[in-house]
This record gives C-alpha cells, structure tokens and sequence, in this order.
C-alpha cells in the first residue's frame, strides 16, 4: 500500500459550533468516500467545550461572568471532560478514515500525541506523556489536551496545544476534570511570543511523519462554504 494522502486546510479563526459542523459533514463525505483525509488547523473564538464524559460542575464561571468575557459554552461529542478553546491556541481536527493507517484507537491518541511531542522538541520543549492521562504534558503541567471521536473508523475532533493561549481562561474551569495538574504554554515555558503559524508547519510536517502519509496544501475557500 503506498503512502496515504492528507490534506492540510488552515481555516484561521472560527466559531467553534460551525466548525463542528464543517467536522461532522467531512466525516460523512470521508465514510462515503466522496472525500479524502483532511487535517483542519484552527483558533477559536473563546469557548469552554464539555466533552461526554464531562461534569458540567467542572465550570466554574457563573453565566453572568461567561457573559461578560464573551465566553460560549458548548456540550460536545467528543471524548473527555471540559476544556478552554481561544485565541493563541492551536486547534487540530483530523478527518482521517483509519482503515488506511490502522484500526487501533489507542494508537491513533498516542500518534497525536507523538505528533506534538516532535513539534515542541522543534521549539526546545520537552514534552511528555503521563501514563494515566491523554494530552501532551511539560513540567507536569499540560501545554495539550487532545479529545476525539470516531465513527466507523472515521475519526474527527482531535487536539488543542496552547501556544500563546491565555492561560487565565483555565482558572474558571478544572480543566480535563483534573484537580490536581496545572496548564502551560508555549510562551509560558519559553518566555517569550511563539508565532502559531511556525508552529502550524511543524505540526503538518511531523504529522505526515508519523502517520507515514503526504501531506498537501488544500483550498480553504471550499471549507468555508460550509461553515460561514
């Protein structure tokens, strides 16, 4: 079998209600097979995201706090419990039908995870993994939450690594229902601004590495039609 193909398609910011519905019609073309694999890169708009197994006492913020930071809140059908999406933290969605790669879920988290381990060591980061929680972690705290969904295979949601996300946004929540970690980020560890777009192109390239798959440029206006 040769080397599967991904399309990459930058969206830049978005709503994140639309663009889990741009997620959810991609996995359906991908099980018909009118589409091929696709790895949406995009920031979001403020929101707290409460995955299924998520406790919504895990919110802390009152709905008039949430109101006056502009702060959306959304129940979702990805894996895992409450999280923080905004600006300055880069949010990946791979569209992938695992059939050509490996039905293995277990190992399909721990490639996302390698995946962003070998972005941060681009950067002088040394991420690792803990052995009773999913993401991406430095220092003990976590600089990556990662929560997915499949479908016959076919996978969607995916991953969210802080680069210059602002960190105080995770002060009203307990972030992944983890009491006891704290949260990082790139410009935290480092002390200084990382461009997301330098890490977006690390992120494309170890991504086609560790999957054994190409990786080509797609056309974002063709994306947009569905979520604008």
């Amino acid at each position: 079998m040769g080397a599967a193909t991904i399309t990459v398609v930058s969206l830049g910011r978005t709503d994140y209600g639309r663009c889990w519905e741009l997620q959810r019609t991609l996995l359906e073309r991908r099980r018909d097979g009118s589409a091929g694999d696709i790895l949406l890169l995009t920031e979001h708009d403020p929101v707290y995201t409460i995955g299924t197994s998520g406790d919504a006492n895990h919110l802390l913020a009152s709905a008039q706090e949430l109101a006056q930071k502009g702060i959306t809140v959304v129940h979702t059908d990805r894996g895992g419990d409450i999280t923080y999406h905004g600006p300055g933290q880069l949010v990946g969605y791979p569209i992938l039908d695992l059939h050509g790669y490996y039905l293995d879920l277990h190992r399909y988290l721990r490639d996302i995870e390698e995946t962003v381990i070998r972005t941060l060591r681009r950067f002088r980061i040394e991420g690792e993994r803990m052995a009773e929680y999913t993401g991406v972690w430095v220092g003990g705290e976590k600089i990556c939450a990662i929560g997915i969904r499949s479908s016959r295979w076919v996978t969607m949601h995916g991953f969210a690594l802080n680069v210059g996300t602002d960190l105080s946004m995770f002060q009203r929540i307990i972030p992944c229902g983890i009491f006891e970690r704290g949260v990082t980020s790139m410009r935290e560890v480092l002390g200084r601004e990382v461009d997301t777009n330098e890490v977006a192109g690390g992120i494309v390239e170890e991504f086609g590495a560790v999957f054994g798959a190409d990786v080509v440029p797609g056309d974002v206006r063709i994306m947009h039609q569905h979520i604008t």
